[in-house]
């Protein structure tokens, strides 16, 4: 038919879309750089992160100190049977509240590690 004409076919030969970018493009991090409302969104996100983890952290070792008064006053309970009310205070001290705090601090610099890891491979885009 002579009237019948098809539509002609283009085929396009450019790079990929994907192949455009420069290697070690990472849009998040041009997002920070540029100061949009984007990255300061992924900044807000990287603080609001840490200030849960401190929260959790104050909050335990506010929990652990608060309630010393209450385990100091136990010797008073029991007058007569305890050894010495010093040596309890003592012993509480040094072999219960110390290493809980150092395995509050340890897990709370993990965590704050892990939380900025987590916000570098965003910007890396991994």
């Amino acid at each position: 038919m002579p009237g019948d004409q098809r539509p002609r076919r283009e085929v396009v030969t450019g790079v990929p879309r994907t192949g455009r970018r420069a290697p070690g493009y990472a849009p998040a991090r041009s997002e920070i750089t540029e100061q949009t409302a984007l990255g300061a969104t992924y900044v807000r996100s990287l603080m609001r992160s840490q200030l849960r983890t401190a929260l959790h952290t104050v909050g335990t070792l506010a929990l652990l100190v608060g309630t010393l008064p209450l385990l100091f006053a136990l010797p008073a309970a029991f007058h007569g049977s305890a050894p010495s009310p010093q040596l309890f205070v003592w012993a509480v001290l040094g072999f219960g509240v110390h290493p809980v705090m150092w395995l509050t601090a340890r897990w709370y610099v993990r965590r704050a590690e892990r939380n900025e890891r987590d916000f570098l491979r965003l910007l890396e885009g991994r």
